[in-house]
């Protein structure tokens, strides 16, 4: 499913994105989007796994959950 939207670009912009879009201006706004969701989706699991490693009390409960690990399984 696609939308249209309507924007509004200062006049460098728009030539930019003439000069480096060619005829799909919505193809290469769309890739750009994709990206940065991209990296926007990277920092906030980065920024989650730091607060996670930070959390003494999370960090306590994993080692307490730590030795059952291997309960129940044979070593071969």
């Amino acid at each position: 499913m696609t939308h249209r939207t309507t924007i509004t670009l200062d006049d460098e912009i728009f030539a930019f994105l003439d000069q480096v879009a060619g005829d799909n201006r919505s193809a290469y706004i769309n890739a750009l989007l994709k990206q940065e969701r991209s990296n926007f989706l990277k920092q906030a699991l980065i920024k989650a796994n730091q607060e996670e490693a930070e959390d003494a009390d999370y960090q306590d409960e994993l080692q307490s959950w730590e030795s059952t690990l291997s309960d129940g399984l044979i070593n071969d």
